[in-house]
């Protein structure tokens, strides 16, 4: 994890110094003077030499110190926490949509592989797959919210202010989220309790008598599971790190939103910080994931 979070920072750091035009220049706007200008540069760092700002920035980042955003002038660490909330609700809000869809049907589709509900299963998958999220977002708003009036079309509430509100509003984007990763999941379920049924153990245990059930649920999901756990982390690492389209259309604060509008600023220090929040999203679901192995299958060596 170290070693990818040091690449990571490296590749971050090359790129966003590659992108046109000066944070500093742009932060100050209308109140651009020669001498604010260099002063908020030196204050920066950014007349030194681009190893040095590096050197600088690594060993400020190991401390959690990310910085000041240009933009706003605040912390950067303090920023990227602060959108933590609506991202964490909204990326777990979806991820049980995802499962709520995904588990049942993936298994359904896998157990009665080849029947009319299994077409109908692959089918319904790959058109969740194929539809943009952006599109779907607006049909539903149109739809749920302009249309019929039962949910806020966008926005964001806090859980701590009105519980009911929050939720209300969460209810279109985590379902557009929802879909798209629930369409994912339920490929890869069938995938993977399709291939488990194929098994030798499977037909050994028809032959000893046991039921369907007995059989899916006792032999055939615990042995699936570590497939569809990793596919299941890897979709909970994207939507932890931000889902950006859907965050904008439904003018979601998460930190998805706080990296495009970044970009837009040319706010480098926030937008570093955003990414390296990303990237150490997906490594700390990894992680979890590999120690998860061990627990649904004692077999798996954690060394």
């Amino acid at each position: 994890m170290v070693i990818a979070m040091f690449g990571v920072s490296v590749i971050v750091f090359a790129l966003v110094h590659m992108i046109p035009g000066d944070p500093v220049r742009n932060s100050l706007g209308t109140r651009f003077n020669q001498e604010l200008y260099d002063r908020k540069r030196a204050e920066a760092g950014l007349d030194k030499p681009l190893l040095e700002q590096f050197v600088r920035w690594i060993g400020n980042a190991v401390r959690l110190d990310l910085g000041e955003s240009f933009r706003s002038n605040r912390s950067v660490t303090s920023v990227v926490i602060e959108r933590l909330p609506a991202t964490l609700s909204l990326a777990l809000a979806a991820l049980v949509v995802a499962l709520l869809i995904a588990l049942p049907v993936g298994l359904l589709s896998a157990v009665k592989s080849g029947s009319k509900l299994d077409y109908a299963a692959t089918a319904a998958s790959q058109v969740g797959v194929s539809i943009p999220d952006f599109w779907s977002g607006i049909m539903y708003i149109l739809l749920f919210a302009l249309t019929l009036s039962w949910l806020p079309p966008s926005d964001y509430e806090s859980p701590l202010n009105d519980p009911v509100e929050f939720l209300r509003h969460l209810v279109l984007p985590a379902v557009t989220v929802g879909l798209v990763s629930g369409s994912i999941l339920t490929r890869f379920v069938r995938s993977a309790v399709l291939e488990a049924l194929n098994q030798d153990y499977v037909r050994t245990a028809m032959a000893k008598g046991l039921s369907d059930r007995q059989i899916v649920f006792r032999h055939v999901v615990p042995n699936a599971a570590i497939p569809i756990v990793t596919v299941i982390g890897l979709q909970l690492g994207f939507l932890l790190g931000g889902v950006v389209v859907v965050e904008v259309i439904f003018a979601w604060p998460g930190v998805g939103r706080l990296a495009l509008n970044a970009v837009g600023d040319r706010d480098y220090t926030v937008l570093q910080g955003a990414v390296l929040y990303l990237a150490f999203t997906f490594l700390v679901v990894n992680l979890l994931v590999d120690i998860l192995y061990h627990v649904i299958d004692p077999r798996a060596e954690l060394s």
